[in-house]
């Protein structure tokens, strides 16, 4: 393992364990605003309230593909950059920074200042891209390059959202949508299938879970091939076949990892439990291209399912870890646990049953998405925001 390396002279470090690694602050403001921001919009949704907050399921997506799971994906490759570098990514006043302009990107999302809201909004992939792009080249870490890419991608999806949304590109913000949930697919994918089978080895004894390098070249080509489709427009007569084919390749991959073993350890049947929604996604999308279900069904697949599992999962897992704490999840975080899960199952699968049930489904699911990250926000508050258990730097 490589030794992270102290600030330099001159380097300003905030003072507190909070802003060490980016993901302390990421983590816990990406969980409050998970539980937070659903609240408000199935208030809104359901017309319990008239709420100005995010006008439409348009921006409702857009605050949860750029506001939620970004500040959690940057606040993981913050913290994983430093282990794999062995170069310090942002902290201290920058890092905070970086989180100011995460939370202003937010505040303006639901004012008039509609292109302060974008300028800032895209400011922050970039200045991400930037934050883990300098340890990655300084340490010629050519396998995580992509990840820099990745975020330079999301930008750009995020300003072509914004012209689309003021008319001045002939495209659909839907597009912009599906692009960026194509983005968060393959990095779900790609970290998945390093972490989840180790994971799962590591905590359970004799698992056995394992990967076969075709397979993974497989599940890797596919998925990226569906997000150049997405990206190039290419109609259903092709994303059908290739959204089953990697459905099934993806299946095949998690079966290989034996979910079934993990029953006993919360800490990582919930790792299991969030990435089988990416099959799932992958068929019902088929199916929607296809016209046998609506597209609201495949979407959430992945954004409750799938994004909200693994997350949930891997930043708990990463939380304990980074602290010094042991790797077993307490009571409170298999109820938020189960919560993510049952919201998944709800979300997806009630408006497939019975349509008329729409809203009692985004009801149901949004106060189980709500209560499970704000339980996770409340439990990990202090260990978030005080230095390791074991007197270790980070």
């Amino acid at each position: 393992m490589h030794r992270i390396e102290e600030p330099q002279q001159g380097e300003r470090v905030l003072s507190g364990a909070f802003w060490q690694l980016g993901f302390r602050p990421f983590y816990l403001v990406g969980a409050t605003f998970a539980s937070v921001s659903i609240l408000l919009w199935v208030l809104q949704f359901t017309g319990i309230a008239s709420i100005t907050y995010l006008p439409g399921p348009l921006w409702h997506a857009h605050e949860m593909l750029f506001g939620f799971v970004l500040a959690i994906i940057v606040g993981f490759l913050f913290t994983a950059g430093s282990n794999w570098t062995g170069q310090p990514t942002p902290r201290g006043v920058l890092l905070a920074v970086m989180v100011l302009v995460w939370m202003l990107a937010r505040v303006l999302s639901v004012t008039p200042y509609v292109t302060a809201a974008a300028i800032v909004d895209v400011a922050f992939p970039l200045l991400a891209a930037v934050g883990i792009g300098k340890p990655l080249l300084k340490s010629r870490n050519r396998r995580n390059y992509f990840f820099v890419v990745l975020l330079l991608v999301l930008a750009a999806i995020d300003v072509l959202f914004y012209l689309a949304q003021w008319g001045v590109v002939s495209i659909s913000p839907r597009w912009a949508i599906q692009a960026g949930l194509d983005v968060v697919l393959v990095m779900l994918t790609v970290m998945g299938g390093r972490v989840i089978p180790m994971f799962t080895n590591n905590g359970v004894p004799g698992a056995g879970a394992r990967r076969i390098e075709v397979l993974e070249k497989a599940v890797i080509g596919t998925t990226v091939a569906i997000l150049v489709c997405d990206i190039a427009g290419i109609g259903s007569a092709w994303m059908a076949p290739l959204l089953a084919a990697c459905g099934i390749a993806q299946a095949v991959r998690w079966s290989l990892w034996h979910p079934w073993t993990t029953t006993r350890t919360p800490i990582v049947w919930i790792l299991h439990a969030g990435y089988v929604w990416i099959p799932i996604h992958l068929f019902l999308r088929a199916l929607a291209e296809v016209g046998w279900v609506t597209s609201s069904s495949a979407t959430h697949a992945l954004a409750v399912g799938a994004a909200g599992g693994v997350i949930l999962g891997m930043i708990t897992r990463t939380a304990r870890g980074h602290t010094g704490r042991l790797m077993k999840a307490g009571r409170s975080e298999t109820v938020a646990y189960v919560l993510v899960v049952v919201a998944a199952l709800v979300r997806v699968a009630l408006p497939l049953i019975s349509p008329g049930a729409t809203v009692a489904a985004v009801t149901i699911a949004g106060v189980c998405w709500s209560a499970g990250f704000a339980i996770y926000a409340i439990r990990f508050w202090p260990v978030l925001t005080r230095k390791r258990v074991d007197g270790k730097p980070g």
